[in-house]
């Protein structure tokens, strides 16, 4: 296998991160948004989670100047382009 699927295939693999990956594509921006789509992730793993896909740059961290401050994660153009893979993948699992 081709080094660079095998990177990508490591980080996707690891527990959450298609959900989390889903959630942001359905609208989460949020911790707690993300906490709440992605049922049973404790607040430890999701942390974690939204940091290794900020590393990998399919998602973006800003944090929001109010009172209090809060984070916000935006998917990168990066990660868009993993759309239409969760897309086929979900027809792949009701195709069958």
């Amino acid at each position: 296998m081709p080094e660079a699927v095998r990177r990508g295939a490591d980080l996707l693999e690891r527990r959450w991160s298609f959900s989390i990956l889903y959630a942001s594509l359905n609208g989460a921006s949020r911790f707690n948004e993300f906490r709440q789509s992605v049922e049973g992730i404790s607040p430890n793993t999701l942390t974690d989670r939204l940091r290794d896909l900020e590393r990998a740059g399919i998602l973006e961290r800003r944090v929001i100047a109010a009172s209090p401050p809060f984070a916000e994660y935006q998917l990168t153009a990066s990660g868009r382009r993993l759309a239409p893979l969760l897309a086929e993948l979900q027809r792949w699992t009701t195709a069958r």
